[in-house]
């Protein structure tokens, strides 16, 4: 198996905490953004991204909801037990999980989990008036995680109206801080729509109405597929070569149409975000995988697009991605990823990527030089030396890959 041999120590830089953007700015636009086009750097506002795009780009969003993850209980001897959902177990699809009315169970990560033992704990709370009770077990161990099932004695309630009420959102760790007010509408996108996120696709977060309005009305097109981002994201490269590290599994979902559209596109494709890269480019591989005779029942593995036969086009490999849908009568692929974008690889669907600015030594960071290459050095230095935020709530940048 050919894995990339990179040293994630190359792919560092001095991020002092100052420089990590606490809180958004008041409007979502205001922030800066950084440009790299044609081998230059500079910089505007990110109200006039529209007028950086290439002309008549086909922008793909990634329109996943963030879900108030976050759930605290007390015992009778006072001890605080959080609970962070991560994905759910039963049912596992997403949005069954949310529409349950009396049970769910989900792996989650527990803190403060050595002083729990097995006994149940429980809250009540009102909604609308009615009094219900949510009770959690705790249930197998499962890598850093356990199975909790949740349980309540209201069948008029979803598991979604109850994390949408007793839950909080799962702000970044590097915030250091606890969720405010503030971060229930700016730590989400204007546009998103499917819940199932316990991180926000932060690319998107500098998007307004106004924006995509602007967008549209300059010949720009809009394109949504749902990638449900995981507390992986945050998973530091803990091994001293990218080859040691195991990459997190995402799940996506694009719609029938808006793969019919990528197979159409003439236009340049701009990513709003590494998830909506991930996705996109997840999507060509889906497509080899299925020309080359391989189950797609596991999805993309992290090291495909590394060790698959590359002599398709990307229409050929979406053209067999919609074959397979037609024949199996899909509205939409329900697919999951875990691909890993570094140094060396050949994007096969995207030419340009939004996005903010990422930690040292990440897997985002890695990607952000698999579509610059060695310039991510100047573009991090041009960042922190003109007053750039970073991280989640900081700035953006437009990365166009430059054409061979």
């Amino acid at each position: 198996m050919i894995k990339p041999n990179i040293s994630i120590s190359d792919y560092t830089y001095h991020l002092p905490d100052e420089r990590i953007a606490k809180y958004p700015l008041n409007s979502r636009d205001a922030s800066k953004l950084l440009i790299y086009k044609n081998k230059e750097i500079r910089e505007d506002l990110f109200k006039n991204i529209t007028e950086e795009l290439p002309p008549k780009a086909l922008l793909a969003f990634n329109n996943t909801k963030v879900i108030r993850a976050r759930l605290r209980f007390q015992k009778h001897t006072g001890a605080q037990i959080e609970i962070f959902c991560l994905e759910p177990l039963l049912p596992a699809e997403v949005q069954m999980s949310f529409d349950s009315r009396t049970a769910t169970s989900w792996k989650c990560i527990v803190g403060n989990a050595r002083k729990w033992k097995n006994e149940p704990l429980s809250q009540s709370f009102t909604i609308d008036g009615q009094t219900t009770l949510l009770q959690i077990e705790k249930g197998e161990r499962m890598g850093d995680a356990y199975s909790i099932k949740f349980s309540w004695d209201n069948p008029q309630i979803s598991f979604a109206e109850i994390i949408e009420h007793i839950g909080l959102t799962p702000i970044p760790p590097y915030l250091n801080r606890e969720t405010e007010d503030i971060d229930k509408d700016r730590y989400q996108t204007v546009y998103s729509e499917h819940q199932g996120s316990v991180a926000a696709p932060t690319a998107g977060l500098h998007f307004t109405e106004d924006i995509l309005k602007m967008l549209t009305d300059n010949g720009h097109s809009l394109l949504n597929v749902t990638l449900h981002v995981g507390a992986g994201t945050f998973k530091p490269v803990k091994s001293e070569e990218i080859a040691g590290h195991e990459m997190h599994t995402e799940h996506f979902v694009i719609e029938r149409d808006a793969l019919e559209r990528l197979i159409a596109n003439e236009q340049q494709l701009i990513a709003v975000g590494t998830t909506s890269v991930r996705t996109l480019e997840s999507l060509y591989w889906y497509g080899v995988r299925l020309l080359t005779g391989h189950s797609i029942t596991n999805g993309i593995e992290q090291w495909d697009p590394y060790n698959l036969k590359v002599n398709y086009t990307t229409k050929e490999a979406l053209a067999a991605l919609l074959e397979y849908m037609t024949n199996n009568n899909l509205a939409y692929l329900a697919g999951k990823t875990a691909i890993i974008i570094v140094p060396g690889y050949r994007f096969k669907l995207i030419n340009g990527l939004v996005t903010n600015f990422h930690q040292p030594q990440s897997t985002l960071l890695l990607l952000i030089g698999a579509i610059v290459g060695h310039r991510w050095k100047d573009i991090y230095n041009y960042a922190l030396n003109n007053d750039f935020r970073f991280l989640s709530y900081g700035d953006s940048s437009l990365l166009m890959i430059e054409q061979e």
